[in-house]
């Protein structure tokens, strides 16, 4: 179990490291990734960016 903290540990690092990256090339402001400001906080739900992320990685796991 402790395997998976530390594999989902280094997932949500590397993602922060590479949101201003995604970002610059247009992921975050796909149709579908929701901005909304709810109890004076601005939430987002990238949804279609995950989708679409999710699709090129299991493209890239059957190359492999």
């Amino acid at each position: 179990m402790i395997r998976w903290f530390i594999v989902i540990f280094l997932a949500l690092v590397f993602i922060s490291w590479f949101t201003p990256l995604l970002q610059k090339l247009g992921f975050g402001k796909l149709p579908g990734d929701l901005r909304f400001r709810l109890f004076g906080r601005e939430w987002f739900l990238p949804v279609t960016t995950t989708i679409l992320l999710s699709f090129v990685a299991s493209a890239i796991a059957q190359f492999i």
